[in-house]
């Protein structure tokens, strides 16, 4: 009885992969026919932009959201924070563009922005903090609008209040997971966040220096439609290694993580971690639309679990915040977002002292590394169609991925 209760469960498990592998080849043509045939071609290629890009043309909306949909549902390792921004700046500065013109399409833009990241995060804490580097690094953004940060920033939290509020109405899934109180301090524990974060930082660098190269090599391939399939190829013989729990953008998949912090071998964990990893890389790389922020907290929780694990008397909170810390930091680029998610994902304030210090060392060394974007892209001439720009004739303005 024993022996076929194994290999009905063998059965199953290999009918649960190759089924993950045909879903995510097929999606890969579906998202490449769309890119390749369908006006607008998908919008602006993800692995090319930032958190907050130029502004597409409302012609670009339609394929996008074709895109994404695709991409997301079938369970490719992005988030839907780039291409749903995108959506929301472009429509908010048609609309209000058409019926009170003289509003500047900057300020639109940072409305739209700030809104669609409190829904998306769950809270206006990440808008005001994404805003707040923009606002600092980019004159395009603050043009226009004297005074204090404050008073430029006023309008945008109101929508990123109102944004968040939304969301919760709508039932929307926390980012807040239940782990045990960090509880005071230690001064061992500088020492041990300091190496988690700064290893898992690490850990995450292969692929921002693997991007362009990546990147290159799918779009050589010429036609989104075989270099996207291909891409759900390799998307797929990874979801098959990595089962069900490295598929998606990952925040549910984060919460199956952390309902059982003790449960999980190093072994798994170590699997989750690079399966997701290598699949960030190739679904960012191959054409696919999305963000790179969501999937990224999940290997940060692996990879916390982890240390947890090897570190002794490491607190699990600690570990997981500066997991999530190192990889965010490596993906996106900016310390706000990266303070942000290790913060909220424990839902822990005490812990704000400590990583606000272990911070400093996985900074210094993304910093020396490259960003993880592709500035060159290699050209597509079946690409055609135009490009909204803000005033002045400069891009938008841009934060992290």
């Amino acid at each position: 009885m024993s022996v076929s209760v194994r290999a009905a469960g063998f059965i199953r498990s290999g009918c649960r992969r190759m089924w993950i592998f045909v879903v995510l080849t097929l999606i890969g043509a579906a998202v490449g026919l769309v890119v390749w045939k369908v006006p607008g071609h998908g919008g602006q290629d993800s692995a090319t932009t930032e958190l907050v890009a130029e502004p597409l043309p409302p012609s670009a909306v339609p394929s996008l959201v074709l895109a994404v949909l695709l991409s997301l549902a079938g369970g490719v390792s992005l988030g839907p924070e780039n291409p749903i921004i995108a959506i929301n700046v472009s429509l908010a500065i048609a609309l209000v563009g058409r019926l009170w013109s003289k509003v500047p399409p900057a300020l639109i833009m940072m409305v739209a922005t700030s809104a669609t990241i409190a829904a998306l995060f769950g809270t206006p804490l990440a808008a005001a903090l994404i805003l707040t580097g923009t606002m600092a690094s980019s004159p395009t953004a603050a043009r226009g609008r004297g005074g204090a940060l404050w008073d430029r920033l006023f309008v945008p939290l109101v929508a990123a209040g109102a944004g968040a509020i939304t969301m919760r109405l709508l039932g929307a899934p926390s980012m807040t997971f239940d782990l045990p109180a960090y509880g005071a301090p230690h001064l061992i524990d500088l020492l041990t966040g300091a190496l988690v974060a700064t290893a898992t930082a690490g850990v995450a660098l292969p692929i921002a220096f693997a991007l362009p190269a990546v990147h290159t090599f799918f779009h050589r391939l010429r036609n989104p439609l075989v270099y996207v399939t291909l891409g759900g190829i390799v998307l797929g013989l990874l979801g098959a290694i990595g089962g069900e729990l490295t598929l998606f953008k990952g925040l549910a998949q984060t919460g199956e993580l952390l309902a059982d912090v003790d449960g999980w071998g190093i072994g798994t964990l170590i699997l989750f971690a690079v399966v997701k990893l290598v699949a960030l890389l190739v679904a960012a790389a191959s054409g696919f639309r999305g963000g790179r922020i969501f999937p990224a907290v999940f290997i940060g929780v692996a990879l916390g679990l982890l240390a947890h694990d090897l570190v002794p008397g490491m607190p699990v909170a600690l570990a997981v915040a500066c997991g999530v810390m190192g990889v965010t930091l490596t993906v996106a680029r900016d310390g706000w977002v990266a303070l942000f998610l290790a913060a909220t994902i424990t839902g822990d304030v005490t812990l704000l002292p400590v990583l606000c210090l272990v911070i400093l060392p996985a900074w210094l060394l993304v910093t020396r590394a490259p960003e993880m974007l592709v500035e060159h892209p290699v050209a597509e001439p079946w690409r055609a169609g135009p490009k909204v720009h803000l005033p002045g004739g400069s891009p938008s303005p841009g934060s992290s991925r």
